[in-house]
């Protein structure tokens, strides 16, 4: 097995059926590659909490969850958006098992505060990744379908942010690649899609004011998932079945791929035995 593959669903290309319809595809022309999903849905939770009545609070970027809204964001996460999105992958032919942060300790988190050192409520920050359950899956030849709502050591649920939940499950899941797909078609540097880039770059382009607004967010995960040790990320806009085999295959990948200064595969080499 020579790539892993874990997808960071997002975007307008997954708002239907049509879009997994295309990513079945994709993951079944694709053989010898395991590929790992993970979502969020924050249209969607917005929705429920807003028909619950409970007010949505934003700092520094993350949504503030109270013990009411939690259950009502796990529900939607792990209930309603993953049985979906399984759902219409199984229909059309790719084998899923669905699971959460949650299932047997798959990302354990603690409280997240505020830059300023105040509560977000019941968001979670990962300390610690246990991905048996994900390895089991794919040696099952199964497609792991995970929502980022996880637990602290005493099983009480956390929302979390579902870029950081990817880049966390990437590293501890040893994948060769974390595609972010987005509804930006790469990191723009001018007009121009930038096709490549290092973190050194990266970090250089943000401290110029060329990567700005979301992207920036996006790149703190981008460089959480190359710091555990991931060789490759890419931020990708969906471009039909045939994007998964261009990462897989490296050629003409659309959109920007980063790299530490030294690509590398855990796999390959041995470093990682999981």
């Amino acid at each position: 097995m020579n790539s892993r593959i874990l997808i960071k669903i997002g975007g307008r290309a997954f708002d239907g059926a049509e879009g997994f319809r295309e990513l079945a595809q994709g993951i079944k022309g694709a053989p010898g590659t395991e590929v790992v999903i993970v979502h969020g849905g924050g249209a969607e939770i917005s929705q429920a909490l807003k028909a619950a009545g409970r007010e949505t609070v934003f700092v520094d970027g993350m949504r503030v969850t109270q013990a009411e809204d939690v259950r009502i964001v796990e529900s939607v996460l792990s209930g309603v958006i993953n049985e979906r999105i399984a759902g219409w992958l199984s229909k059309n032919g790719v084998a899923c098992r669905r699971m959460s942060g949650k299932t047997r300790g798959l990302l354990r988190v603690e409280p997240m505060l505020t830059r300023g050192g105040q509560s977000m409520g019941y968001v979670g920050k990962i300390v610690a990744v246990t991905p048996q359950a994900v390895l089991e899956a794919l040696a099952q030849h199964e497609v792991p379908v995970i929502s980022p709502i996880s637990g602290d050591a005493a099983g009480q649920s956390y929302n979390v942010n579902a870029d950081s939940a990817a880049a966390a499950l990437a590293a501890g899941a040893c994948c060769t690649d974390l595609v972010f797909v987005t509804d930006v078609p790469g990191v723009m540097v001018g007009r121009q899609i930038r096709p490549a880039l290092t973190v050194t770059e990266a970090k250089m382009l943000i401290a110029d004011g060329t990567i700005t607004g979301g992207m920036v967010a996006k790149m703190e995960s981008v460089f959480e998932a190359l710091d555990g040790r991931v060789p490759r990320v890419h931020v990708i806009q969906w471009q039909g079945p045939e994007t998964l085999r261009r990462v897989v295959t490296r050629e003409k990948i659309p959109g920007t791929s980063i790299y530490n200064s030294r690509p590398i595969n855990l796999l390959e080499s041995g470093e990682c035995t999981k």
